[in-house]
């Protein structure tokens, strides 16, 4: 599933390719027909993100919501756009640009009012300058839970995903089964700074590197990573190969249903 870098930089690919022009929109699959018409022929006015929620915003029209999921893709391309081929949820074009969503787990048309609603539903995230780290340490400094499961939690972290999880944990040194209670206040402080200073790398890069400078393949006269998330890590689908800090074994275990990777020797318990 993608993480909240992927979704801030498609708010932002979505307003320079439509932003302030009519816009033409349609649902070739049809399954948002209905929510396509209300707003199509009418100004993209902005676009938000939130998470992993997507908002494109039509002024007083609404906003259509898009929640990619595990299956959803956009694809950018020059316009006019060509005739629709296979399951197109969502068509955005002009002349000059067009952008076609598929797979989406949600793609809706809201209020504000709605919109809101959604937003009250959401934690704190990193790539938002209207983020308070407060709001989510209220909820882990009480919390029973471990670590690796609550920055999971959407109402902790907004946008953080399982890369963003393994990888911030390794670099603050904080072992992945600590409950929440027992992280400290400036333990909460770096991994919520090191969230806002690798996602803000996202954004501008479009991949996930977390790698400080002396352990680039460069540095270390290693192969790069190949993988198809891209991006240099330290221990995010690494089971079995030596720690790039330390040299012990990296480990992995499912949390929160996914498969949570660390390294014993640089988090210990």
């Amino acid at each position: 599933m993608p993480e909240g870098h992927v979704i801030h930089r498609l708010a932002g690919r979505y307003a320079d390719a439509f932003g302030g022009d009519v816009v033409r929109v349609d649902s070739p699959q049809g399954r948002f027909a209905d929510g396509a018409k209300r707003v199509d022929d009418r100004v993209l006015t902005s676009t938000d993100a939130h998470g992993k929620q997507l908002f494109i915003g039509f002024g007083e029209n609404g906003w259509i919501r898009v929640h990619l999921g595990l299956y959803g893709k956009v694809a950018f391309g020059d316009g006019p756009p060509p005739a629709p081929v296979g399951a197109i949820r969502l068509r955005i074009s002009t002349e000059s640009a067009h952008a076609e969503l598929r797979g989406p787990t949600v793609c809706e048309l809201l209020t504000s009012t709605e919109k809101s609603a959604v937003h009250d539903r959401l934690g704190p995230d990193p790539l938002r300058e209207d983020a308070d780290p407060d709001d989510g340490w209220k909820r882990v400094r009480t919390s029973r839970v471990s670590i690796a499961s609550l920055l999971m939690n959407q109402r902790i972290a907004a946008g953080v995903g399982n890369i963003y999880r393994a990888e911030v944990l390794f670099r603050q040194g904080i072992d992945p089964y600590r409950l929440g209670r027992n992280v400290t206040r400036d333990e909460w402080d770096r991994v919520w700074g090191d969230l806002v200073t690798l996602m803000r790398d996202g954004v501008r890069t479009g991949r996930i590197d977390t790698v400080a400078p002396q352990h680039t393949p460069e540095a270390m006269n290693r192969p790069p990573r190949v993988d198809d998330h891209g991006g240099e890590v330290y221990v995010y689908r690494r089971f079995g190969a030596d720690c790039l800090v330390c040299g012990e074994s990296i480990r992995t275990d499912v949390v929160e249903g996914r498969n949570l990777f660390w390294c014993p020797g640089c988090q210990k318990g």
